[in-house]
């Protein structure tokens, strides 16, 4: 029966509600009558006119007060609130109607007594109303999980009711820091140690637990999630203060763990007092800007207030999302940026010539670059194609209109490379420190760093998509380990590393400590309530599967070629001392390097990579393709 009027039009629900209320404030008139006469009543005389004016006055106030608008599962305070206020109202004039006419054997404390019982009936008409139809997901089979709430304060208390209103879960109680929190209850639930954990898990066959702690540190919030990874549950959270922007909190906000918790340390933040303003009315130009890199680049460019913004990318897509984003940006924030969206390739020279003629930027960040290693090993000629002859035809531009200044976002896999990939990043930064040796009026910089996290190669969204199909999780080596930085640190400090450029240098961020990729895969697995399937443990849920290093793919990944970088100004940028070619010998290297592509020629390719990047050695993987 639940289930069919929960079905019915809504209409028709609320005609129900009405003839409900009518009813209702039929029977306060009559418990009125026999509370003031003290005993059983029996309508007589002009005593049948109460009983007519209750509906009539009080079915207009609900309704204006909007008491049928309202969806009784959800039923809270506020609902509460427009009924005693619709009541007050009608209670009013109600008695106002009483004394005015004095009808006999009327009562005028009827006119006080009804309303009071016509409140109490209507609340509870309410609140019954909302206990019986929700009482249909009460059952545990029909909730998905049973969840543990870390966290008593408001944002743990707002998920709660949002959890209430859901009926997604079965909450069974909080977890609590605060030893003065311990034991006491919050809307029927109680507050419990963290010590209680393991044993609520298992005697209450708890599946969830949602951290709460929006404003806790984030040394502490590691400490937690460690602290957690033994118990079989799955952990999820709540995004932090500065995101929980609207003050209240929905289903909405609960998500899967951060990749910060994921790894397990601090992100390297650098200090916003340091970040440059170097950028402020200037026409910045950035390639590749529809990118994971670029876009971030553009997003706090934007925050800078240049005279113009150029975005330039052949993915039409990516151009066009993140233009639209910017907009919205600029429109949000009341900033007056020129934001130019450009379709091209950077391997078009002649595009890159008539942009650069038009717009005159100041400034060019170089995101644009093919970057997955197993693809540009697969496709060498295309990947020099865009990287090395790409950031070539960019550099030649800039020196041609006079740039002040370019910035080529590198990676940590130019340092001795296995893969053409790396390589080519390494030749690419090889152009720009030869331009700049050769002289001129552009000031070209380079910004090396490891693996940012979200981007579109990222391992953590591949390990989530194989833990939501069941697994399993696919590591290339036990012993692989990579360093990872989180977009917008990335793009920070690419930023800063370019506005202390005089030229020529090759900045390394400091990325942390690097981490093995077999134990992120296993801290996944385990803060998803699930365990590792393996030798030791052969009933487990999910297991790791090693596929073998990728063709070009190394085990470590390294940030430096020189031995003793050179500190800078800022504590997180350092600078590499590289040795490199002069123009002269490099732009004949590059003219066998571009009739390899143009042919096609693989082996000519790898002749001139051998060649120009130290330490470049064809991986045995590339070597049998």
């Amino acid at each position: 029966m639940r289930e069919s009027l929960i079905a019915w039009p809504r209409r028709a629900k609320q005609l129900l509600v009405v003839l409900m209320d009518i009813g209702l404030s039929l029977l306060a008139t009559w418990l009125a009558f026999c509370l003031r006469l003290d005993q059983l009543h029996m309508p007589v005389g002009a005593q049948w006119y109460v009983y007519l004016l209750a509906p009539v006055l009080s079915m207009p106030i609900f309704i204006r007060f909007g008491l049928y608008r309202a969806v009784f599962r959800y039923t809270g305070l506020a609902a509460m609130v427009a009924v005693a206020q619709a009541v007050t109202l009608y209670g009013v004039i109600l008695f106002s109607v009483l004394l005015w006419q004095h009808w006999p054997g009327v009562p005028r404390s009827t006119g006080v007594l009804q309303p009071l019982v016509l409140f109490l009936l209507i609340a509870f008409s309410r609140g019954s109303a909302r206990f019986w139809l929700t009482s249909l997901s009460r059952n545990g089979h029909d909730f998905e999980g049973r969840l543990l709430i870390y966290g008593a304060g408001v944002s743990g208390v707002q998920t709660a009711a949002a959890l209430a209103n859901a009926h997604q879960y079965k909450l069974i109680g909080f977890i609590d820091d605060d030893p003065r929190k311990s034991g006491r209850s919050i809307n029927g639930m109680v507050v419990y140690p963290p010590h209680k954990i393991a044993q609520l898990v298992e005697d209450r066959r708890v599946t969830d637990i949602l951290l709460a702690l929006p404003s806790v540190s984030r040394a502490r919030r590691n400490a937690i999630i460690e602290s957690l990874r033994p118990v079989p549950v799955h952990i999820r959270t709540l995004p932090g203060l500065s995101d929980l922007t609207s003050g209240r909190i929905s289903l909405r906000d609960i998500k899967e763990l951060d990749v910060e918790d994921l790894l397990g340390r601090d992100p390297v933040v650098p200090d916003p007092t340091l970040m440059t303003r170097s950028t402020s009315d200037q026409v910045v130009l950035v390639t590749g800007a529809g990118g994971s890199i670029g876009s971030e680049l553009c997003r706090q460019i934007a925050l800078e207030q240049p005279a113009q913004l150029v975005l330039f990318d052949h993915n039409e897509y990516g151009l066009y999302t993140i233009h639209q984003e910017l907009l919205a940006l600029c429109a949000a924030k009341k900033l007056s940026v020129a934001i130019v969206a450009l379709l091209g390739s950077v391997a078009n020279p002649r595009r890159l010539r008539e942009v650069f003629g038009r717009y005159r930027p100041n400034w060019v960040y170089h995101a644009a670059a093919y970057k997955h290693v197993p693809l540009v090993e697969s496709n060498p000629a295309e990947g020099i194609a865009n990287n090395v002859l790409g950031t070539l035809n960019v550099a030649s531009a800039a020196r041609e209109c006079q740039v002040a200044n370019m910035v080529l976002v590198s990676t940590d896999k130019a340092v001795r490379p296995t893969n053409v990939m790396g390589a080519s990043k390494r030749m690419a930064e090889l152009v720009l420190q030869a331009l700049s040796a050769k002289g001129g009026k552009t000031r070209f910089c380079m910004v090396r760093f490891g693996n940012v996290l979200g981007s579109s190669g990222s391992v953590v969204p591949l390990f989530r998509s194989q833990l939501a199909s069941g697994g399993p999780l696919t590591v290339t080596h036990p012993e692989v380990t990579r360093y990872f930085m989180t977009i917008p640190e990335a793009a920070q400090l690419v930023l800063y590393a370019g506005a202390m450029a005089k030229g020529g240098e090759v900045f390394v961020l400091d990325m942390g400590e690097p981490v093995k990729i077999m134990d992120l895969a296993r801290r996944m697995i385990e803060l998803s309530g699930l365990t590792v399937r393996d030798e030791q443990a052969p009933d487990g849920d999910i297991a790791i599967t090693i596929t073998g290093l990728r063709p070009g793919e190394k085990l470590y990944e390294e940030l430096l070629i020189g031995d003793n970088p050179a500190q800078t100004t800022h504590p997180r940028i350092m600078m590499a001392h590289e040795e490199f070619l002069q123009w002269p010998e490099l732009e004949v290297e590059l003219a066998l390097l571009r009739t390899a592509v143009e042919q096609d020629d693989v082996d000519g390719i790898k002749s001139v990579l051998s060649r120009c990047v130290h330490g470049y050695v064809e991986s045995v993987f590339g070597a049998l393709k």
